[in-house]
């Protein structure tokens, strides 16, 4: 999404004093089981509860249960299947994430996780959406790692799990992610982008490799910033 370009600028003139974004989280440190065998940390945002993971935990009154199965009745309806309306909606969540709506996606993630709460793109999507909307890194990461663990998650997955480390300046936990990125989706361009900076942050001499396959893969325009950044930093041929 957002290129971070100066903060590998920052990185290469070695800079010591890490800057911690303040989390707007107001939250109890319990947990609440949102679907069998998953526990998430209850966190909650000053935000409508629609546009919050999980409705921001709130506790729904017996119209707005009734509100939901209407909902996940009439999608169901409308496509055929459970899978299908899981389907669709998670579409348009990830539509939303790529043209920069936010505030939609996390209505549309939030929706995917009435219809299916078991599936991996509920957390992946939440997780971006506590990432880009609330700046709660802690928040996505706990997502992402419960992302790893549910059925069915897209390719993209530890690409944008390893972005999210790079950003949250992690770069040795990116790493490994990251090079299990580029064998999920050896295609993505912005993977190999975020590998690339991820070696370099770590000392690695690989990273100019990564660089020259991010190059053949051509990234998106927001990564090409990064991809140039990368490889000024690292001296690559």
């Amino acid at each position: 999404m957002n290129s971070f370009e100066n903060y590998l600028r920052q990185a290469i003139r070695a800079a010591t004093c890490v800057v911690m974004l303040a989390s707007p989280l107001a939250a109890a440190a319990d947990s609440v089981e949102v679907a069998p065998g998953v526990q998430v940390t209850k966190r909650s945002y000053t935000a409508p509860t629609n546009e919050q993971p999980f409705f921001g935990f709130a506790v729904k009154n017996s119209e707005e249960k009734a509100a939901d199965e209407k909902f996940v009745s009439a999608i169901i309806g409308a496509t055929g299947s459970r899978e299908k309306a899981f389907d669709e909606i998670t579409l348009r969540g990830w539509r939303a994430v790529n043209t920069g709506k936010i505030r939609e996606a996390a209505l549309r993630f939030n929706q995917a996780f009435l219809i299916s709460p078991e599936q991996s793109a509920v957390y992946h999507g939440l997780a971006v959406v506590a990432q880009f909307r609330f700046n709660d890194l802690d928040a996505a990461d706990e997502l992402f790692r419960i992302a790893l663990k549910q059925p069915n998650p897209v390719k993209a997955l530890r690409a944008d799990y390893g972005r999210m480390l790079l950003i949250a300046k992690r770069p040795r936990d990116a790493q490994p992610v990251l090079e299990q990125a580029v064998k999920d989706a050896p295609d993505f361009g912005d993977a190999w982008t975020n590998l690339a900076v991820a070696r370099f942050q770590n000392g690695d001499a690989a990273a100019c490799a990564a660089a020259d396959e991010a190059a053949r893969k051509r990234p998106s325009n927001n990564s090409g910033a990064d991809l140039t950044a990368v490889r000024n930093a690292a001296q690559c041929k």
